[in-house]
């Protein structure tokens, strides 16, 4: 599998040591500030320079810069592809859409749906039955809890948990630690255990 990698930050080089550990081949890295230099001894190229046809994987945290980025490949006729390390393990009846990312160490569990450009980072966990919609952002060791529905663009930020069957709204920002104990609104950012939203 050939492909290139969008962004060559922090999310970009751990893409890119799960393709390394898959065995996939990554022609070069695909970052507009850091083209013309080379990251991890692969090129770094503009967006623009990566060929029509050419397989593409946005290694970028951040939800609306990965739609941003997705919309412009898929406009250049790029193909999204999908990028699971060895290490982590997909439970039976999951699906994925186009463009994810799961790291090493991950656990997805059985009967989930994960839409498109979505990432489950490192020792993170998504429970059963859950739905992920597109551009979910699942951190380092965070814990998705069964029967959950996490709306487009949502982040679980690291170490943070999200209980049984519970539902979060489009956008909604969970930081670091919290532990989300009932439904979310859309375009919140929660804190805290029970989680709760910041004051604006």
């Amino acid at each position: 599998m050939n492909f290139y990698i969008a962004g060559a930050g922090g999310v970009g080089r751990e893409s890119y040591d799960a393709a390394i550990a898959s065995e996939g081949h990554v022609t070069a890295f695909l970052d507009e500030r850091l083209a013309g230099t080379t990251v991890r001894g692969l090129p770094v190229l503009a967006p623009a320079d990566a060929p029509a046809g050419a397989g593409y994987l946005v290694g970028i945290a951040d939800p609306h810069v990965r739609q941003r980025l997705a919309g412009l490949f898929d406009g250049s006729g790029l193909l999204p592809v999908n990028l699971i390390h060895p290490q982590s393990i997909i439970g039976p009846d999951t699906t994925l859409g186009k463009g994810c990312l799961v790291l090493g160490g991950a656990h997805i569990s059985s009967s989930i749906r994960i839409g498109d450009h979505c990432q489950v980072q490192y020792n993170a966990t998504v429970g059963h039955d859950t739905v992920l919609a597109d551009r979910v952002t699942v951190y380092p060791g965070a814990n998705v809890s069964g029967s959950v529905f996490l709306d487009e663009d949502v982040t679980v930020g690291s170490n943070a948990v999200v209980l049984q069957g519970l539902k979060v709204g489009k956008g909604t920002f969970i930081g670091a630690g919290a532990v989300v104990t009932r439904d979310l609104g859309p375009g919140l950012v929660v804190v805290g255990a029970p989680a709760r939203p910041l004051q604006r």
